[in-house]
């Protein structure tokens, strides 16, 4: 028999993307995966334990790229499960809270973006470690360029009261699977990595140009709707 303080497929469903706006190409089959999922996770693991469970797996990303730069590129491919990992830690464990009337959206939001900020930096470090010579710049590049993205998803937040952790048709789900496949070409192409991850900067520096001149046109346009609000006063 269903718990009253639990809700129905259909409500998960719903309440996937009722405070986001989710323009990803894999939006669908995620939301239908997640509400499918947070209705079947052990009632012992809570959304804090699925937020550590995510952090586990950047630590896992990050222990593949040291692991490679010592016995060799094959221990890329516990990268691939690491970024398995992060997200079905990072996608459930809001969800999970919603699900279980649980919700806690400042004290999630505050723990769901460092947890991801130091997921990023641990992928970047690794890249350093894997690398050698001058292209481990770009895994300091892809640190700074993936932190200019969290910070307009952050002032976008401010400015419209609209959360999108989506670049367009790209969200973290579609970045993860993008990186695997690149550590699984990097395993089969010895330094191929240098030039997908290089390709890979670009296509975010180009990204984040693009949202950041999107935001600071939606700023403008908040800032001449207070002036004519404030006329009206």
């Amino acid at each position: 028999m269903k718990s009253e303080n639990t809700h129905s497929f259909s409500d998960v469903l719903k309440s996937i993307t009722q405070d986001r706006g989710r323009t990803n190409i894999l939006r669908k089959y995620e939301q239908n995966a997640l509400a499918y999922l947070v209705q079947r996770v052990p009632s012992f693991i809570s959304s804090d334990m699925l937020t550590a469970i995510g952090f586990c797996g950047s630590i896992i990303t990050f222990l593949s790229f040291v692991l490679a730069s010592f016995f060799g590129s094959t221990y890329l491919l516990l990268g691939v499960l690491g970024y398995f990992v992060s997200w079905l830690g990072d996608s459930l464990d809001g969800r999970l809270a919603y699900y279980r009337n649980k919700q806690r959206k400042w004290y999630g939001f505050a723990l769901d973006l460092t947890a991801d900020w130091i997921g990023v930096a641990l992928m970047g470090f690794g890249f350093v470690i894997y690398i050698e010579n001058s292209w481990e710049i770009l895994g300091f590049s892809f640190v700074v360029l993936y932190g200019w993205e969290i910070l307009t998803t952050l002032i976008r937040y401010k400015v419209t009261n609209k959360y999108s952790i989506d670049s367009g048709l790209l969200g973290p789900t579609e970045v993860r699977i993008v990186i695997s496949f690149m550590l699984i070409l990097e395993v089969l192409v010895k330094d191929s990595f240098i030039y997908t991850a290089s390709i890979a900067c670009v296509i975010l520096l180009i990204s984040n140009i693009v949202d950041f001149y999107k935001l600071l046109k939606m700023a403008d346009a908040q800032d001449k709707e207070e002036k004519e609000l404030k006329k009206h006063e």
